[in-house]
């Protein structure tokens, strides 16, 4: 029997060190809660206040992606073979969390509103509304660049952007309060932002959940990586073909290939193994250069069989 196992260069993947970047919208964030609580308490303003509860939600992401990013660059081990590479994920998944129970705190707040408006001072509340919203567009550029790198980072971004939009609702619903007077402004400016929030928040859900139940990568074909196989010289059949994703950028792939009995006697085994890992590694649209396949022949295909059925 003979088994193969490959690894690109680099393979843990590079994670990327993008602890910078948070820190600095971290601490951009940090300064608009502050600067938001103030304005709570100066205004008495219910859409400020419930912006300043965003914005400490978008804090707590923030911080949590730092940790994350700090936890994914330590090397793997004999313990941790992939090292916290994992933790990107379950990061986001917390993020994902937040930010939906965030929306619909925002949603709630936003119909209660529509039929009990309160008093808002327009012109302090604009003023207050401004400074986040620059804040957060400096954060935003910061995080644009690389929030495609991970999980963890398009979470952030989506933390960051997420508040962006509660400033934005903030300003518009301070401009039509301070013009026209008319204070259910405020409560549709948060139903709009609670929209905004919840579908991306489902979607960044969904894509952790499908790693962490280690389902097949988006756009890896089993179906098409089996056939493929199967019409190399030598195979007869492919079984227990499995494919998950580690951490962005990182799938990986494994399987029993059945080959001829005679390949172990004339070094076509070998010569299988590696036209299987290079299939798996340029011929799809998903590469996938860490693979682990078992060739194996007929006979001990049955005997597996046979074993798993007495079980």
């Amino acid at each position: 029997m003979g088994a193969g196992h490959s690894h690109g260069s680099g393979a843990a993947g590079h994670a990327g060190d993008h602890r910078r970047r948070l820190w600095i919208a971290f601490s951009l964030t940090a300064t608009i809660v502050a600067a938001q609580a103030i304005g709570s308490v100066v205004t008495g303003s219910l859409a400020l206040l419930t912006d300043t509860a965003h914005a400490i939600a978008d804090a707590s992401g923030l911080l949590v992606a730092l940790i994350a990013a700090t936890l994914m660059l330590r090397p793997a081990n004999a313990k941790r073979t992939w090292g916290f590479r994992r933790i990107e994920v379950i990061a986001a998944m917390g993020q994902a969390t937040l930010l939906l129970v965030v929306g619909a705190y925002t949603a709630i707040e936003g119909v209660r509103r529509l039929f009990e408006p309160p008093e808002v001072p327009g012109i302090e509340l604009l003023v207050f509304g401004i400074i986040g919203l620059t804040a957060n567009i400096v954060a935003i550029v910061l995080l644009s660049s690389t929030r495609r790198a991970n999980f963890n980072m398009r979470a952030a971004f989506l933390e960051v952007l997420n508040d962006a939009l509660g400033s934005l609702g903030v300003i518009a619903a301070a401009i039509v309060i301070a013009t026209t007077g008319f204070m259910q402004a405020d409560a549709i400016a948060g139903l709009l932002i609670a929209a905004l929030i919840v579908p991306r928040a489902f979607r960044l859900l969904r894509d952790t959940t499908s790693v962490l139940m280690e389902f097949t990568p988006p756009g890896l074909d089993l179906d098409q990586v089996r056939a493929h196989i199967l019409n190399l010289d030598h195979v007869k059949d492919v079984h227990d073909l499995h494919a998950s994703v580690v951490a962005t950028g990182l799938p990986t792939i494994s399987a029993h290939v059945v080959v001829e009995d005679g390949c172990f006697s004339d070094g076509h085994a070998a010569s299988v193994l590696e036209e299987v890992k290079e299939c798996v590694a340029h011929h799809f649209e998903i590469s996938v250069l860490h693979s682990t396949f078992q060739i194996e022949t007929a006979h001990i295909q049955e005997e597996e069989s046979t074993s798993v059925t007495h079980a």
